[in-house]
């Protein structure tokens, strides 16, 4: 009797064992392995959009969505929840709150990450079109539309993980300006995961934008990111590495350049505005202002947290939070920051505030 139990628990082990290697290899082939620079399609706006030029002002507002899955009554298994996937009610909700926020934020430009495009996490659905038309059917103006550029930095048909298990993830940052987007490109960062753990991890990105500046051969380079997260550390350091270069480089060619998002690093001084309460829960890298070449600044808001930590619903009494400021911008010397604020909203609808931020184009520069 002995023999064949133990002969039943070795059948019962090898196959699991091989439904394992069989799933690895599956995403090991079907893994998500986009180019160093891939051209992004750019959506044209229904109508054409204003002018910008050297010496006009602009606004920017930047949101991470959580996939509109992620809101007050969210918490997450990586951040020390126990949640996994919302469901569509909750998504539905979420979608249209975010939405809201957006347009009464109003904003020439909006940075969005965590944008699903076809993830089992909110019932396949296609965000990025839907921030797009809803800003356009829903913003009481049918002469004011926007372009929009979308770029992945998670996708895989099946993430394994936890249990029950996360499933098909496609999901990036989008990018939607009133002004025309010329072009648009993919600049991919370094991945800090290895085999077989990158199989169905993110591959994080920069989605680099340009707008064209009437009256001149510059033009604004508007960077939308989404940095590292659940890493050591190492692999944020390198991919702000990649930005910091890419920023730099396109500054010395005369353009105007603007980046921003969500870092997953803590600006200067928020760590004395919002301390770490628990370090075994997940903390932030830090953004040093040393890292900055000379003229160039961040631009963030110190006063009010960008970010809530998932590890329970959001409680109404702050103390029962932990937060952080790690969504903001970087802006070149020829950019001059009027005005930075991150809204209250209290994270209703995602476990981001946005980041509304007011900038000028000096002219002459």
């Amino acid at each position: 009797m002995a023999k064949k139990i133990l002969i039943g628990i070795g059948i019962v082990l090898g196959v699991i064992l091989l439904a394992a290697a069989g799933l690895i290899g599956w995403l090991t082939v079907t893994e998500y392995r986009p180019d160093a620079v891939e051209e992004v399609e750019i959506w044209d706006a229904r109508y054409k959009g204003p002018s910008l030029a050297p010496g006009d002002s602009l606004t920017i507002l930047s949101q991470n969505t959580g996939y509109a899955g992620l809101g007050k009554d969210a918490d997450f298994f990586m951040d020390g929840g126990t949640g996994v996937n919302p469901t569509r009610d909750q998504v539905n909700t979420n979608l249209k709150g975010i939405v809201r926020q957006l347009l009464d934020h109003g904003a020439d430009v909006y940075f969005l990450q965590e944008v699903d495009s076809n993830s089992s996490r909110s019932g396949s659905m296609n965000q990025c079109v839907d921030y797009r038309d809803s800003l356009y059917f829903e913003g009481g103006d049918p002469s004011l539309d926007y372009y929009s550029a979308y770029a992945l930095n998670y996708s895989c048909d099946f993430v394994p993980f936890p249990w029950p298990p996360i499933g098909k993830v496609h999901s990036g940052v989008q990018t939607l300006s009133q002004f025309n987007m010329d072009e648009a490109e993919r600049i991919a960062l370094p991945c800090p995961f290895s085999w077989p753990v990158s199989t169905a991890n993110l591959k994080r990105c920069l989605l680099v934008s340009y707008v064209n500046l009437e009256g001149t051969d510059k033009e604004l380079v508007l960077v939308n990111l989404h940095l590292e997260a659940y890493d050591d550390g190492e692999g944020k350091a390198a991919q702000t590495k990649v930005l910091l270069d890419l920023l730099t480089a396109e500054y010395e060619k005369g353009n105007y350049v603007i980046a921003g998002g969500d870092f997953n690093q803590t600006f200067p001084g928020a760590l004395d505005a919002f301390p770490i309460q628990d370090p075994s829960l997940w903390t932030p890298g830090v953004l040093e202002e040393d890292i900055l070449p000379e003229g160039w600044q961040f631009a963030c808001d110190l006063t009010v947290p960008s970010c809530r930590l998932l590890n329970h619903p959001y409680d109404p009494n702050p103390a029962g939070n932990q937060f952080y400021v790690i969504d903001g911008f970087i802006l070149s010397p020829n950019v001059e920051l009027n005005s930075v604020e991150t809204l209250d909203e209290q994270f209703q609808y995602t476990d981001h505030n946005p980041v509304s931020l007011q900038v000028t184009l000096l002219d002459g520069q």
